[in-house]
């Protein structure tokens, strides 16, 4: 599932949030709040769009605990990415890994010389 800047901002808050213990609550506000921490100056508005388009991919779960609503992660970190480089062979490689992977190793060797 592809994803723009703002939504891998906003996982990669979540999971962070959650990695001490997957069970915690996250609010838009936590998430606002962490981002600002990060540099990240988002209005709250913004952060709940987005927070609402990735319930509507099934990428966040939204759920409600009396009157305020939390989210969590459907995926973990790991899990989207193995589902992010299986969605990149089924498009570029014919979902040949090993092509992908020979890809891979020879533009990264060239970015880094």
């Amino acid at each position: 599932m592809a994803c723009g800047k703002l939504e891998i901002d906003i996982l990669n808050t979540i999971w962070n949030l959650t990695a001490e213990c997957e069970e915690r609550d996250i609010s838009i506000q936590d998430v606002v709040d962490e981002l600002a921490s990060n540099g990240i100056e988002r209005a709250y508005t913004t952060i709940k769009t987005v927070m609402d388009r990735l319930t509507v991919k099934s990428i966040l779960v939204r759920y409600k605990v009396g009157k305020k609503f939390f989210y969590r992660a459907a995926m973990n970190k790991r899990e989207m990415a193995m589902d992010a480089l299986n969605t990149v062979a089924e498009q570029f490689f014919d979902k040949n890994y090993t092509s992908m992977m020979k890809f891979i190793e020879k533009e990264c060797s060239e970015l880094f010389v």
